[in-house]
C-alpha cells in the first residue's frame, strides 16, 4: 500500500472496503523506502482517516462515559475509605496496640484508678468497694456506648467517663474527681511514648547485635573506602559496619535517657495551678502534693513535670519526635550505603526465592528493603518541624491547636520508626558480601595507592627518588588512560615490572600489594569497638535480646 511518511501514519488504499485493525508489538513505526519502525503496543486501524476519527471519538465517548459515573450500589463496600499505609501495610502489632484505643482507653482507666485510690489514701471518701468495682472492670469497656455518649456530651473524655460508670456503677460518683481532660489525656500520651520507647529501645538492641556478628565476620575483609564517593584509602568491611552501630548507640543512649527521666504530668488541674484538688483537701498544701507524687508512683514514673499549664509543655513532644528522627537519621545513612554498594554488586541485601525485582525486568535485584526504610525514614525526619511549630505555638496555658496534628505525628513517628528497625535487624542479618567482587575493585585501585611503598623501598635500595616519582607518575597516568580510555585492567604494576628502574622490588611487587597491607588498625579497631562499646551494651541489656518479636518483616 500507499504510505504517508511520519511515526503513526498508516493508510491503506481506497478500493479497500474491509476494515480490520492490527497490533504492533514493536517500536515506532513508519513504512520507508526500506525500513518498518513499530511503536510498542500501538494499534492501527486499517480504517480510513475519516472512519478511524469517527470510532476514536465513540470510544472516548464511551470511555467518559464510564469514568465519570457513579459506583454501582453496593459495589466495592470494603474499599470505600482510604487505608493509612503505614498502619495497613507497614505497622507492627506490637507498637500499633500500644497507639491503640484499647491502650488508650484502658489507661486512661488506670488513671481514674490511680487518681481514686491516692485520694482515699489521703481521706477522701471513696470506698473500698467502688475501687474493687473499678478494677474489676478495668477492660470491660463499652465503645458503642462511650460513642453515644460523645456525641451526646461533644466530649471524649466525658463519654468514657459515663461509660465506665456504666461498668462500674457504685464508683461513679468519685471518677474522675477532681481532674480535667488533660488528666488522662496528657498523662496517657507520657505513658504511651514511655512504653513505646521501651519497644524502640528492645529493637535497637536487637540491630546491634545482629551488626555485631556482622562486623565481626567481616573484620578483616579489605575494601575500598569512599571520600566524595571517590576511591580513598582502604578500610575494612567489617569497620564499616561499626560507623553504623557507632550512630545507633548514640540513638540507644537518647532513648534510655528519655526512657529513664521522662515525668508525668501529674495532677495538675485546669490551669495547672491544682486549684480544684486544693479545694477537695480543704487547702492542705501538703496533700495536694503527696497526691500528685503518689498518682506517678502508681503509674510508674519517678517523678511528674515540675509545672506546667493546662498540658505538659510540648517541648517534650519535640525532644522526643528528634529523638526519633536521629534513628531515621541513622538508618537511612546505614541503607543508602547498602544501596551504593548493591549497584557496585559488592553487598546484597536478603531476597526472598520467588520475590520479583521488576515487573518488566526479570533479572532484577533491587535493595528494595533499604529503599524503604530510606523512605520512612524521610518522613521521620521531618516531623520534628511540626513538633517545633506545635509548642511554640502553644499560648499561655494552652491552645487547642496542639490536639489534631499530636493525634497523627505522634504515634506515626513510632510507628515507622519501629518498622524501620525491624527492617534494619532483618535486612542486617541477612545481608550478603561478594569478597570476589570487594577484591576487584579493591585491586583496580591498589596498584596506584601501592606506588608510595614502592617508591620508599627503591629508595632505601640507593634509587634516586626524584627519578623513581616521575617513572610512576608516567607509568601511573599510562595506565590510568587505558583503564579509562580503553576499558581495560590496570596494568600499572605490569609496568612496573618491566621498568628496569624498579629492579629492587621486582621479586617483591605481588606480596607490596596485599590488601591487607593498607588497611591500617581497621580489623583492629573493630575488636576493640566490639569489646569496649558494643559488649557491655549486650551484656546490660541480655534480657532484652531474648524477646522474640512477634511481627515479620513485609516486603
Amino acid at each position: 500500500p500507499k504510505t504517508k511518511k511520519g511515526p503513526r501514519t498508516f493508510c491503506v488504499p481506497e478500493k479497500q472496503e474491509r476494515s480490520t485493525s492490527i497490533l504492533l508489538p514493536l517500536d515506532i513505526f513508519s513504512f520507508g523506502k526500506n525500513k518498518i519502525y513499530i511503536q510498542k503496543n500501538l494499534s492501527i486501524s486499517t480504517h480510513r482517516p475519516r472512519e478511524r476519527k469517527q470510532i476514536m471519538s465513540s470510544n472516548a465517548d464511551k470511555f467518559l462515559e464510564v469514568a465519570a459515573g457513579e459506583l454501582p450500589e453496593g459495589a466495592l463496600l470494603e474499599h470505600r475509605e482510604f487505608d493509612n499505609p503505614l498502619v495497613k501495610r507497614y505497622a507492627t502489632k506490637e507498637m500499633s496496640y500500644l497507639w491503640s484505643p484499647a491502650m488508650k482507653f484502658s489507661t486512661w482507666r488506670k488513671l481514674w484508678i490511680a487518681l481514686a485510690t491516692a485520694e482515699q489514701e489521703l481521706g477522701i471518701d471513696i470506698s473500698d468497694t467502688q475501687l474493687e468495682e473499678m478494677r474489676a472492670k478495668l477492660y470491660d469497656i463499652d465503645f458503642e456506648y462511650a460513642a453515644k455518649k460523645e456525641s451526646e456530651f461533644r466530649h471524649d473524655v466525658m463519654g468514657h467517663v459515663h461509660a465506665f460508670g456504666a461498668a462500674a456503677p457504685s464508683a461513679m460518683p468519685i471518677i474522675h474527681l477532681g481532674a480535667t481532660s488533660c488528666y488522662v489525656g496528657d498523662n496517657t500520651d507520657l505513658v504511651q511514648l514511655r512504653e513505646s520507647l521501651k519497644l524502640i529501645k528492645r529493637k535497637l538492641v536487637k540491630t546491634i547485635a545482629i551488626l555485631k556478628a556482622f562486623a565481626v565476620k567481616h573484620r578483616d575483609l579489605p575494601t575500598l573506602g569512599f571520600t566524595h564517593y571517590q576511591p580513598a584509602q582502604l578500610t575494612t568491611v567489617g569497620k564499616r559496619s561499626t560507623l553504623w552501630m557507632q550512630d545507633l548507640i548514640l540513638d540507644l543512649e537518647r532513648v534510655e535517657r528519655e526512657i529513664d527521666e521522662l515525668p508525668m504530668r501529674g495532677v495538675k488541674g485546669t490551669t495547672g495551678t491544682q486549684a480544684s484538688f486544693l479545694e477537695l483537701f480543704d487547702g492542705d498544701h501538703e496533700k495536694v502534693k503527696a497526691l500528685n507524687k503518689r498518682v506517678c508512683e502508681l503509674m510508674g514514673f519517678k517523678k511528674a513535670i515540675p509545672v506546667s499549664g493546662q498540658t505538659y509543655t510540648r517541648k517534650i513532644d519535640f525532644n522526643i519526635l528528634s529523638l526519633l528522627s536521629g534513628i531515621a537519621q541513622s538508618a537511612y545513612k546505614m541503607c543508602g550505603d547498602i544501596r551504593l554498594l548493591a549497584n557496585l554488586k559488592e553487598v546484597e541485601e536478603p531476597f526472598a526465592k520467588t520475590q520479583i525485582g521488576s515487573s518488566a525486568m526479570a533479572y532484577k535485584r533491587n535493595p528494595m528493603r533499604s529503599e524503604r526504610v530510606c523512605s520512612l525514614a524521610r518522613y521521620v525526619m521531618g516531623l520534628p518541624n511540626t513538633a517545633a511549630n506545635t509548642h511554640a505555638n502553644q499560648w499561655f496555658e494552652r491552645t487547642l491547636d496542639d490536639s489534631a496534628v499530636r493525634r497523627i505525628v505522634l504515634p506515626e513517628g513510632f510507628l515507622a520508626v519501629d518498622v524501620i528497625l525491624n527492617l534494619l535487624a532483618n535486612i542486617a542479618d541477612g545481608l550478603h558480601v561478594w569478597p570476589n567482587v570487594v577484591r576487584k575493585h579493591v585491586m583496580a585501585e591498589l596498584p596506584f595507592m601501592a606506588t608510595e611503598v614502592i617508591l620508599m623501598e627503591c629508595v632505601k635500595a640507593g634509587g634516586d627518588r626524584q627519578e623513581l616519582h616521575e617513572a610512576i607518575r608516567v607509568h601511573s597516568m599510562d595506565a590510568g588512560a587505558v583503564v579509562k580510555g580503553e576499558g581495560k585492567a590496570n596494568d600499572l604494576m605490569e609496568r612496573i615490572a618491566n621498568d628496569p628502574i624498579f629492579a629492587p622490588v621486582h621479586g617483591k611487587l605481588e606480596s607490596m600489594i596485599d590488601p591487607i597491607l593498607f588497611v591500617g588498625r581497621a580489623p583492629e579497631q573493630v575488636d576493640e569497638f566490639i569489646a569496649e562499646e558494643i559488649t557491655p551494651i549486650l551484656e546490660a541489656n541480655s534480657d532484652l535480646l531474648k524477646v522474640e518479636s512477634v511481627d515479620g518483616v513485609n516486603v
